[in-house]
């Protein structure tokens, strides 16, 4: 996507280019220099080409809510181009009151609690598939049917659990909006019973007796040594995939074997220390070597800059062939069954978890407490793992 810098550091060309923001949208410079946002789309099965307005008149910000709405009339059937769509949306904007509007305080506000990676994750859902049809409409004006439309987007492509996702996470928008007295309804629970649906699939986990068979098949694995030595390391920690895989070398606490999860990537955002056994230790100092001159303890393949992606654990998983049978969040449910199994102090397995106040959790989420537990019982789990590599 573009960014303000970049649009003024374009300079003219012998001949006319363009710089393309997303959804269509781009920047058109000829040789005179004059910077004009364009917007193309198809309709009625051609392509064509919206002339929004000049830069700078039209800001960035401004051509993506012009870019919103014209978005939102292809969906109910109406040309943008036919009906001069772009004079008529630029009078509509600066009302402070559009569904985008409120949206960025509503994102603003609940960033204060979500970890980084959750906000950033609505942040791109919003970006991409909900505000280019509704962002620049007035929230007191928005219909069921027009949140249905972008529900429908989602359906249209089989994403039927981000389809709810995207419901439920409007709806919380107009919740905000009528506690802050812009709006009286919220459309979005209505439309339950106009989803198409979709069954929503548990993290596969494996039983007790054939952890030890997956360890070994892990052990066998010829692929390179940092995404299997990460999926061995979620195992031995019980972390979350997103707070093991974005693990820097400055998190890791070699001296009082320690591994300290930054609080921004946290969900309560709180520092959550995790002791080490001594098998984690062991595997971070031969990490070390491979991985101990860049930032983070799992970079990624092609770029050293970056950890490894999500898939990047489900892709071992894959690979050994428990496809379907494992997963990186899977493992957590292992941990805790096994622990549990074996009269471990049920607090400390929640702390040791990160549960924040949720339910099905005691809400244990203190990284003092339990401590001294912790440290015993994650050595023990470590060395219950290990005795399965050669059990038969």
């Amino acid at each position: 996507m573009l960014t303000v810098k970049q649009i003024e550091a374009a300079k003219p060309k012998d001949k006319a280019f363009r710089l393309a923001d997303s959804g269509g949208l781009f920047l058109f410079i000829p040789p005179t220099g004059k910077k004009v946002w364009r917007l193309r789309y198809r309709f009625g099965g051609k392509e064509k080409t919206l002339v929004i307005g000049p830069y700078p008149e039209i800001s960035l910000l401004k051509a993506r809510a012009l870019q919103s709405e014209a978005k939102l009339k292809i969906a109910s059937g109406e040309d943008p181009s036919a009906h001069k769509q772009a004079g008529k949306m630029s009078a509509r904007l600066n009302t402070g009151d559009t569904f985008g509007d409120i949206f960025s305080e509503w994102h603003s506000h609940k960033t204060a609690v979500w970890s980084r990676v959750y906000a950033d994750e609505i942040m791109s859902m919003f970006t991409n598939d909900i505000l280019p049809l509704i962002g620049n409409l007035r929230i007191d004006e928005i219909e069921p049917l027009v949140i249905l439309r972008v529900i429908r987007l989602y359906e249209d492509r089989g994403a039927m659990s981000r389809a709810d996702k995207a419901r439920r996470r409007c709806g919380e928008v107009f919740r905000y909006a009528i506690i802050t007295g812009r709006a009286k309804y919220n459309p979005a629970p209505d439309l339950v019973d106009a989803l198409k649906g979709y069954r929503k699939e548990n993290f596969p986990f494996l039983p007790m007796h054939k952890i030890p068979e997956f360890n070994r098949a892990l052990m066998s694995y010829s692929g390179s040594v940092i995404p299997k030595n990460a999926t061995l390391l979620l195992q031995y920690t019980a972390l979350r995939t997103i707070e093991l895989r974005t693990l820097k070398w400055e998190n890791i606490d070699f001296d009082g074997m320690f591994i300290n999860v930054d609080p921004a990537i946290m969900k309560g955002r709180r520092l959550h220390v995790v002791p080490m056994s001594s098998q984690v230790a062991s595997l971070l100092n031969s990490l070390k070597l491979l991985t101990g001159m860049y930032e983070y303890v799992f970079t990624g393949r092609t770029d050293k800059n970056k950890p490894i992606s999500e898939n990047t654990i489900l892709g071992v998983i894959r690979r050994i062939g428990y496809q379907g049978q494992a997963s990186g969040h899977g493992f957590r449910h292992q941990f805790s069954t096994v622990l549990n199994e074996n009269n471990w102090n049920v607090d400390a397995i929640e702390a040791q978890l990160a549960h924040v106040n949720s339910a099905g959790t005691r809400g244990v989420y203190n990284h003092a407490k339990y401590m001294d537990t912790r440290k015993k019982m994650m050595q023990w789990w470590a060395d219950w793992i290990d005795e399965g590599f050669d059990s038969v």
